[in-house]
């Protein structure tokens, strides 16, 4: 199988391998929390019912039903993702969760009694919180699947492969629109027929087109169902130059999960080369019961990008409060230093490649933003006297605390290059577009790492990518706080910086 271009994956920094995560989901977060809402309420609504005193224990005796649903839960799996999955069974795992915890309630009651209301409360506060468990997830699907046959959180899926597990997954999301995929055809070498064409989009079409179709951003999604390694690695290898989600299927007649080999734990050697060695935040979820095991996927899914954004907020609210008197002054010194605009307003590759707008303070007597933008250099004629302490120092960076506040940037991701240098950048260090699964940001764990600047040899860049994907693979919130501290005490100055 050949492409326009194959090209080799920046080399990955060896690190431990990464527990595989179930794809998590905003919807189940809320949900949680509902749920917590659903156990006090209906225990509220027993002691009602029967006249109980509602002082006394009514906190505590909530809170522990409270810890152990959550406990029983996670246990059953509840909290992932049910985007692809049965209503009957969450419901049935639910209600499983829930009677798991009288058990553990009347197990206390022995050691504690004063903790355990009388029985008609209790099993009236079984009923009720049981019915309210239900109600919310029959009331969430039914929302979703309004929301989703709208057009709303829908996601357009591409499928690599027509054999019987991809049109197993392609009939399983036609059924079920509230998934919020949408298909948009099956792609193989094989030519299509005449059965298939009406049913999922524009039916069998060749392998490069679905990379095209990626790297234009028609499709967001793509599942791999190949039944030849070599022909998985080699779509894998194109797909790293889009900023397409992309997982891999795995029949389950093969005898286990995707992510594991005979032992526990270890990763199967069986699967695609990239999938062990360049996966970006390994999750998966299940497709009418066909697992798939994201090869590049963002990490911010779900809660991860609530906390990363209010991560956001809460640093870049307090650093345009502290900073606001030195922008004022900067600014007035850059009006003075050269004839132009204070701020210099440059296009970059934003999350999922999309264009984004990223303010500085002019350092330059140009303002370079065509196709065409020379990087500046040591001793760069272009540079003013003020705007090259601007550089040292990393002070020109301070308007982008703004863009952070819009949503166009995040206090710590890979840094935005000029459109230009992206476009240029990317035929040449493979895996150079996955660093847009992530917002850009102000510092980064290649800044901190000394690869800023000029990067005037490949051999510069592709270290630059090699940490940014690196980044993707290992973040955390710790890790964000790392980056911050080491770019406070090491990387505002540097001499790299001109």
């Amino acid at each position: 199988m050949a492409f326009d271009s194959t090209l080799e994956l920046a080399p990955a920094t060896p690190q431990p391998k990464p527990r595989l995560r179930e794809h998590s989901s905003a919807v189940l977060f809320v949900q949680r929390s509902v749920d917590m809402l659903a156990v006090f309420g209906g225990l509220l609504l027993a002691l009602q019912t029967h006249g109980a005193d509602e002082s006394g224990p009514f906190l505590w005796v909530g809170l522990i039903a409270v810890g152990l649903f959550m406990f029983f839960a996670d246990m059953k799996n509840i909290y992932r993702s049910w985007r692809t999955g049965s209503v009957r069974t969450e419901i049935l795992y639910t209600v499983e969760a829930w009677i798991a915890v009288f058990v553990g309630l009347f197990a206390i009651g022995y050691a504690l009694p004063e903790l355990v209301y009388p029985p008609g409360v209790m099993l009236e506060w079984l009923a009720a919180t049981g019915i309210l468990l239900i109600l919310t997830r029959l009331g969430a699907r039914h929302v979703l699947r309004v929301a989703r046959g709208r057009g709303i959180n829908t996601k357009r899926l591409a499928i690599a492969g027509t054999d019987a597990l991809a049109h197993h997954v392609a009939r399983t999301i036609a059924k079920h629109p509230w998934m919020g995929f949408r298909t948009v055809g099956l792609f193989d070498h094989l030519p299509t027929t005449q059965d298939e064409s009406p049913r999922f989009g524009v039916g069998s079409e060749s392998l490069t087109t679905i990379v095209d179709l990626a790297r234009s951003g028609v499709i967001d999604t793509v599942f791999v169902s190949l039944p030849c390694p070599r022909s998985t690695d080699t779509l894998l290898e194109a797909l790293s130059d889009t900023t397409a989600s992309v997982y891999v299927l795995q029949d389950r007649r093969r005898g286990r999960l995707p992510w594991q080999s005979a032992s526990e734990g270890e990763v199967n050697e069986a699967l695609p080369v990239q999938l062990q060695r360049d996966a970006l935040h390994r999750c998966w979820m299940e497709i009418g019961g066909i697992p798939a095991i994201s090869v590049y996927e963002t990490p911010f899914l779900g809660p991860n990008g609530w906390l990363k954004r209010l991560e956001d907020i809460v640093i870049s609210s307090i650093a345009l409060i502290l900073l606001a008197l030195p922008m004022a002054i900067i600014a007035i010194g850059v009006k003075r230093s050269s004839p132009g605009p204070v701020l210099f307003k440059q296009r970059r590759y934003g999350l999922a490649g999309e264009e984004i707008v990223v303010w500085k303070f002019r350092s330059m007597t140009v303002c370079e933003d065509g196709d065409n933008v020379t990087q500046a250099r040591e001793n760069d004629a272009r540079v003013t006297g003020f705007g090259a302490f601007l550089r040292r120092t990393s002070l020109d960076e301070l308007p982008q605390f703004i863009n952070v506040l819009q949503g166009r940037m995040s206090i710590v991701g890979p840094r935005p290059h000029a459109v230009s240098h992206n476009e240029y950048y990317r035929k040449l260090v493979g895996g150079y577009m996955l660093r847009h699964k992530v917002k850009p940001g102000i510092t980064g764990l290649a800044q901190i790492n000394g690869w800023r600047g000029e990067t005037d040899t490949l051999d510069k860049m592709s270290k630059r990518i090699e940490h940014d994907l690196a980044y993707i693979r290992r973040w955390s919130l710790w890790l964000d706080i790392r980056i911050i501290f080491g770019t406070v005490f090491n990387g505002f100055v540097h001499r790299n910086a001109y």
